[in-house]
């Protein structure tokens, strides 16, 4: 009986394994971030909460800039309630496929690091949240479908444990 719960909960275990750049390495199109992320985009996109309700909508327009191995990505959102903000990126490619990257709501530098389609980031943000300032983990996934649409998938923790879900479909102008 022992050995049927251990298989059990060792097929559960395998069949939640995390997805992994090496995933898509030899997918197609190749997701080109210079190319993408230069001129002018448009995105739309839903904040959820940790049990998948939306609890925001939310529009973006960007403007994205490279010089040789520094891009920077302008970003003006605008929910639903009317609230509006902005971001920054300033995105330095390391090396083939690698890239760093900061922006004034970012602690520390994000991590970033593209396979095949696939786009991968990590890094810290600090949110508005009950009238202080909160910082929370984006696990975030881009992938690009064409030449003009990517979509994204963040995944927002907080010591551990899920706490949101942003999804956003980004276009080119």
């Amino acid at each position: 009986m022992k050995a049927v719960i251990v298989l059990i909960c060792s097929v559960m275990v395998c069949a939640c394994s995390a997805q992994s750049l090496d995933d898509y390495v030899n997918s197609s199109p190749k997701f080109d971030v210079e190319n993408y992320f230069n001129g002018q985009l448009q995105a739309k996109g839903i904040v959820m909460d940790r049990g998948g309700k939306v609890t925001r909508r939310f529009s973006v327009e960007m403007i994205g800039t490279w010089q040789g191995r520094q891009g920077k990505l302008e970003e003006w959102f605008v929910f639903d309630d009317g609230e509006k903000t902005t971001r920054t990126w300033r995105i330095t490619k390391l090396s083939e496929g690698r890239y760093s990257g900061t922006a004034e709501d970012i602690i520390g530098i994000a991590a970033g690091e593209s396979g095949g389609f696939a786009l991968h980031w990590d890094y810290q943000l600090e949110l508005p949240f009950e009238g202080k300032m909160v910082t929370v983990s984006f696990d975030d996934w881009l992938y690009q479908v064409d030449n003009n649409v990517v979509i994204n998938r963040s995944y927002i923790t907080k010591w551990g444990f899920r706490v949101g879900e942003v999804i956003l479909v980004i276009t080119k102008k």
